[in-house]
């Protein structure tokens, strides 16, 4: 069956079927293309295929066939014409800036993004002349009163991380567009099992396949999915030339995890949601942020536009920093590291790690406080994260 043979599947079955070709030794599960280029009929195969007037594959920077699987059973469950993989979520990030932007140019981005990106716009960006405004993330007056003229596109993580807030992407995609510009939305929490932003009018949506794509902390990895005339006119040159490219192996380790991302992301949701409503009624818990809690002030929203509530669970403790850290060293089960879309637990101190390169008054905006701990619930036992958290909350 062809790739647009499977668009009118469920997307469970898309993340099992699409994107496979078998080769001529009919093997059932997928093949890994290990090659750094290809051998071509003739010279003038060579010559169409370099020119473009023959698809085929050149070299792997730019065209391998395991690459192209992962790539093509991706933009079938984001429903999306074409996908195109990069070497890490940061790389699929730094590729758009690359294609869309230019000297002179001004994005609007949510400050509630992750560190790294915020940094992207602040820091390296900045060096080319492209500036870029920092607004709420959920407050559409904010981005309304930031883009002007020269304003290429807005971009967005929803839910944001690491407080689990919601932007209305319909809402901002109309804005963008009325605005004749683009919006980007960094799908990396909810996945497209969760959440379809191409869906709701956003332009492009970007992941780190590092996190609940792959699922099992493997690889690192990224991915950009939208439209294919986008795509080929602005993103394929700048991986071509520049390079960010995916390896074989690590195309094959998340092509095969997206096969079992429906299951992981249920039960992800399923426990992040146990452990948020027991974490509510802990005396050392001052808050906790989780979009699947009634109490959270866009539960609404995210019914709306998401199908599940995620994975990560954040919330502040008494005591400021010296109290996070108590807590966070008394586990023992669960992992302390910054990663996040495992399926092991893990744990980790946002202020002094993934916004640790932030100032304190860009922490401050973004709602990042010292009290407070991001916990990405994993598939063990509920009743074992919950106990390990009783381990460290009891140390206050």
């Amino acid at each position: 069956m062809s790739d647009n043979d499977w668009q009118d599947y469920s997307l469970e079955t898309q993340a099992i079927r699409a994107g496979q070709h078998r080769t001529s030794e009919g093997e059932h599960s997928d093949a890994i293309f290990p090659t750094s280029s290809y051998v071509f009929d003739s010279a003038k195969d060579a010559f169409e295929r370099f020119s473009g007037k023959v698809k085929g594959n050149i070299y792997s920077r730019f065209t391998n066939p395991t690459v192209r699987a992962f790539e093509q059973r991706l933009a079938m469950m984001e429903g999306a014409e074409r996908a195109m993989a990069t070497s890490s979520g940061m790389a699929a990030i730094n590729t758009v800036c690359m294609g869309l932007l230019s000297a002179g140019d001004h994005v609007v981005c949510s400050r509630s993004v992750f560190g790294n990106s915020a940094l992207m716009f602040k820091n390296i960006m900045q060096k080319f002349a492209i500036e870029t405004t920092f607004v709420n993330l959920d407050s559409i007056s904010a981005w309304q009163s930031a883009i002007k003229p020269n304003t290429k596109f807005l971009f967005l993580e929803t839910p944001s991380n690491p407080l689990g807030t919601l932007a209305d992407i319909k809402q901002l995609a109309d804005l963008a567009h009325a605005n004749n510009a683009l919006l980007i939305v960094d799908n990396v929490y909810c996945t497209p099992v969760l959440q379809k932003p191409l869906s709701l009018g956003a332009d492009l949506v970007v992941h780190s396949a590092t996190k609940y794509l792959d699922g099992q902390g493997r690889c690192v990895g990224g991915a950009i999915v939208g439209g294919d005339k986008l795509i080929e006119e602005k993103l394929y040159p700048i991986l071509r030339t520049a390079g960010p490219t995916m390896s074989p192996f690590n195309a094959w380790v998340f092509h095969k995890g997206l096969e079992t991302l429906s299951l992981r992301m249920e039960k992800h949701c399923q426990n992040a949601l146990d452990v948020a409503q027991w974490l509510e009624q802990q005396d050392a818990v001052e808050k906790v942020h989780y979009t699947g809690l009634t109490s959270h002030p866009q539960y609404e929203l995210a019914k709306q536009q998401q199908t599940g509530f995620g994975g990560i669970v954040s919330f502040e403790v008494r005591g400021g920093q010296e109290n996070a850290w108590r807590v966070i060293d008394a586990t023992q089960m669960i992992s302390i590291t910054a990663n996040l879309g495992d399926v092991k637990s893990m744990i980790t101190h946002p202020s002094t790690t993934t916004h640790g390169r932030l100032s304190d008054e860009e922490r401050a905006k973004a709602g990042i406080t010292d009290a407070l701990i991001r916990l990405g619930v994993g598939l063990e036992s509920v009743g074992d994260i919950k106990a390990d958290l009783a381990r460290g909350l009891s140390k206050i």
